[in-house]
């Protein structure tokens, strides 16, 4: 069956970084673009980081860009989020989603960024 499963949160302290990952199986994972959003307690799913099909293209929310780095491995049926200067603001649940016709997501990951 389908399956995307995020792991790497954890607590950093700010400045810090972190790298998730996000391992899909059960579809063909080269043919979706893949998104990293993420959810702070309170506050509604945010869009942080999109990556084709191919990796030819990415896209970043303002509030991550020149910090965080999507990318992935089409072999390895994987993307990343490679996160640098995690600030306070960055704690969050981070989900990854694949998409193509239908949608499919992760369970989330925790990170929290706290000193």
């Amino acid at each position: 069956q389908v399956q995307l499963v995020e792991s790497g949160g954890g607590l950093v302290q700010p400045g810090g970084s972190l790298r998730l990952s996000c391992a899909a199986s059960g579809f063909t994972f080269s043919s979706y673009a893949m998104s990293w959003y993420r959810q702070a307690p309170g506050k509604e799913r945010e869009l942080v980081a999109t990556i084709t099909s191919t990796g030819a293209y990415t896209n970043y929310a303002d509030s991550v860009k020149g910090r965080f780095t999507i990318s992935r491995d089409n072999a390895k049926k994987t993307v990343y989020l490679q996160m640098n200067s995690l600030k306070p603001e960055d704690t969050a649940v981070y989900y990854c989603k694949a998409t193509h016709v239908i949608q499919y997501w992760g369970q989330g990951t925790q990170v929290t960024v706290s000193s």
